[in-house]
């Protein structure tokens, strides 16, 4: 299937790694011309060479902590003079963080909401007027679970993504632009090795994932690339979780 991708232009936050990594990967391999942020130089200078070397087309490179205060703007303008313009916005970066007691300090419920929702919002609303304008536009947010299994700061701000996220594709359909979210289940990644031992890893797999397994960067990226390309037009404002069916809930 020709996805019609060829020559469109992305920037992909969260770029260094795991789903991030994957669907510049992927976007590329379709001909996207993107541009790789994240914080760690060596590994989008990685990431940019393997790509090169699978015949896409050669990447820009912006390293950039989106958690510094202006970030959102100064990244918006460096992709938009990398690339000319900004078709395709892939909203990677992001993190979760542990549950939290109820006093927990402001501090911790600011920083979650910066990092899970603020800078998405902050480096879209940049990156739309030029997107309205060419009445053509992609932005995927790869958000998370907004069902709380306890007091995670990141739920709100993963919630308050689907929210916004529906919102703005009400307003922007018309000029040609769609908005859509995909919370990541259980996804291999740096993070989840760290974080989860095979054995947990193996248990919840047996337990709790209907197709048994986690699930590779790249499966998410295939979506993400679907979603991203002309044929996508007449999907907006969704939510489609990529977890091997691990939610529960049916809407």
């Amino acid at each position: 299937m020709d996805l019609q991708l060829k020559h469109k232009t992305a920037l992909v936050t969260g770029a260094s790694q795991g789903i991030g990594r994957a669907i510049a990967k992927a976007l590329a391999a379709e001909g996207v011309i993107v541009c790789i942020t994240a914080r760690r130089r060596p590994l989008l200078d990685v990431l940019a060479q393997e790509i090169v070397d699978a015949g896409g087309p050669t990447p820009a490179i912006i390293v950039q902590d989106i958690m510094d205060a202006d970030a959102s703007r100064e990244l918006a303008a460096a992709a938009e003079l990398a690339l000319g313009h900004v078709d395709i916005l892939i909203n990677s970066a992001g993190g979760s963080r542990p549950a939290i007691p109820i006093d927990a300090p402001e501090e911790e419920w600011d920083s979650v909401m910066t990092l899970n929702f603020t800078r998405v919002r902050q480096l879209t609303h940049h990156l739309l007027p030029a997107m309205v304008k060419a009445q053509w536009g992609r932005v995927i947010n790869i958000s998370g679970k907004s069902e709380p299994d306890g007091l995670l700061a990141a739920t709100p701000a993963k919630a308050a993504i689907h929210a916004w996220s529906k919102g703005l594709s009400r307003t922007v359909g018309k000029d040609g632009v769609t908005v859509n979210c995909i919370p990541p289940g259980r996804i291999m990644s740096e993070q989840i090795r760290r974080k989860y031992s095979d054995e947990f890893r193996s248990r919840e797999s047996a337990e709790d994932i209907p197709v048994g397994r986690y699930g590779e960067p790249e499966e998410l990226a295939a979506l993400a690339v679907f979603l991203a390309s002309p044929l996508a037009c007449y999907i907006t404002g969704t939510v489609m979780p990529v977890d091997g069916g691990k939610r529960r809930f049916a809407f």
